[in-house]
């Protein structure tokens, strides 16, 4: 009896080993994003490749404290920026974006005019002013009526049909698309391929002959095997499961109970627009203000 225990528990150990060895974090959640992007190195054949210029030629990355406000309940949930500064001044803030959130593209303008703003001090001259760039990295679809996993946006002339100025710029990768046909560089959807790696041997393998992204895959299994860090991963992600999973469940649960309807509709609007607080919405609906605000992230999400 004691060495079948003694047997079982060898074997279950080895499993738990087996396990552990085979684990490795994806890039996709936002938490171990920013972490990889805190190498320089990592830093700089990613940002290489979105300027498409060779990494030598960027001297230095300075990793900034993103200090752009966390307001919304979603965006907690959905965001982390990595905030950049090159040797030239340039600004870039990189995000990779777990959920589509409502005003998607005004928060993006938002955040990209801000951060330009952001520069001058009063009295300064606006000649100081220097380039920034928006990279969101989208785990979702945001153009799901073509094939293009990567494309940049500017402010353009439309009379003269050309760029107007290359001070702001909008770059943006959606993911999801490498299942699909999708067309892009190659070396920013080799880029994208990683981030959307889904385990230890397709991350290998994508990083296979690129030393940022070996770099970056080296970094993946040390972080994979830090018992403090995997904890932090791995609470950031069973945030991630938890909100879709609540996400889920209001959609389910909305239907199944006919809850968005004519007067709840109005009522949501008077309280996006501020008109109402969010205990006088839930009153009028007859809901606690826990079910109010479920009906409002369904609301929201049913736009998608």
């Amino acid at each position: 009896m004691r060495n079948n225990k003694r047997k079982r528990k060898t074997q279950n150990k080895r499993r738990q080993t087996a396990r552990n060895e085979d684990f490795i974090m994806k890039p996709s959640v936002d938490w171990c994003f920013k972490e990889l992007m805190r190498n320089p190195k990592t830093r700089k054949g990613f940002i290489a490749v979105l300027l498409q210029v060779k990494p030598e030629e960027i001297d230095e990355t300075i990793l900034l404290e993103n200090e752009l406000p966390k307001e919304a309940e979603e965006e907690k949930q959905g965001i982390l920026d990595v905030h950049v500064c090159l040797a030239d001044g340039m600004q870039i803030d990189i995000e990779m974006q777990v959920f589509y959130v409502e005003y998607w593209d005004e928060r993006l303008i938002f955040y990209l005019s801000k951060m330009y703003a952001g520069q001058i001090k009063a009295g300064e001259s606006y000649s100081i002013l220097k380039k920034c760039i928006q990279v969101s990295v989208l785990n979702f679809e945001r153009f799901p009526d073509d094939d293009f996993c990567y494309r940049t946006v500017h402010f353009w002339d439309e009379m003269a049909g050309k760029k107007y100025t290359d001070k702001l710029e909008i770059q943006i990768l959606e993911l999801p698309k490498l299942q699909k046909k999708a067309s892009g560089p190659e070396d920013v959807m080799e880029w994208m391929r990683f981030f959307r790696g889904q385990n230890k041997e397709e991350l290998k393998e994508v990083a296979k002959g690129n030393e940022y992204l070996e770099g970056a895959y080296e970094d993946l299994v040390k972080m994979s095997l830090d018992e403090k860090k995997r904890l932090q991963y791995e609470a950031r992600e069973k945030a991630i499961l938890d909100y879709r999973s609540n996400m889920e469940g209001a959609r389910k649960r909305g239907f199944q109970r006919g809850m968005i309807q004519g007067g709840q509709v109005m009522l949501i609007q008077l309280y996006q627009k501020n008109r109402l607080t969010l205990e006088e919405a839930a009153e009028e609906a007859n809901m606690t203000v826990e079910e109010f605000r479920k009906l409002v992230e369904l609301a929201e999400h049913s736009m998608e």
